[in-house]
Order: C-alpha cells, then structure tokens, then sequence
C-alpha cells in the first residue's frame, strides 16, 4: 500500500494537485482501496489514476469477480466494515465494474476540488 501511496502522491503532484486538503483525502482513498484489495480479493493486480479537467479517477483491479458491499454504516467499537463507507464519504462517485477475470473498484474526485 505504501508504494501505492506514493505513487498516486506523485501522480498529483505531477497533475499539480499535491498541496490540498483534498489530495490528502485523495491519498486516504487510495489506500481504502488497496486495503479492501488486500482484505478480499487476494491484492491489487493494478493501480490506475486518471485524469482530465473534470476529474482524477482511481481504479483498483483485483483478480475476483465477487463485487464489493457497504456495510449500511460503521458499528461503533466493532473493527472493521469501514473502507468503502469512507470511500463514499471522501469521493464524488464510487462504484465498481466486473470483467471476464476480475473487477475493478474505482473512485473519482472532482478537479475543482483538487485545485
């Protein structure tokens, strides 16, 4: 996770998206990703970032179909069953899309929020 992590922070730096508050909570995505990657599909096969002047898109590709599932919210002092509700939370959209040897779990982010 760690690599991954920096590699997306370089990525916003290059893209001059690395000083804001909300790159901070784009990194804090990143690793809920690569984390529920790590927890239940066996790890991440590929970290992809994207952008253009609407939105950075994350995208973690694992190598099993099952698709993910939101708790419906974060039991207090229960550990655990909170990564996609702070997914939720820190992007402007989320969502996931299955192929023939695995899926993705992506999540975008407004460019105006990055600047």
């Amino acid at each position: 996770m760690a690599k991954g992590r920096a590699f997306a922070r370089q990525a916003l730096r290059d893209w001059g998206w690395g000083e804001t508050e909300t790159s901070e909570d784009t990194l804090l995505l990143v690793s809920e990703l690569l984390t529920n990657a790590s927890l239940h599909a066996h790890g991440c096969n590929e970290l992809v970032l994207t952008a253009d002047e609407t939105a950075l898109r994350i995208e973690v590709h694992d190598g099993t179909t099952a698709l993910p599932v939101r708790h419906p919210a974060p039991r207090p002092g229960i550990p655990g069953g909170r990564g996609l509700y702070i997914v939720e939370r820190l992007s402007d959209r989320w969502g996931t899309h299955a192929y023939q040897s695995g899926k993705a779990v992506w999540a975008e982010v407004e460019a105006s929020r990055l600047e």
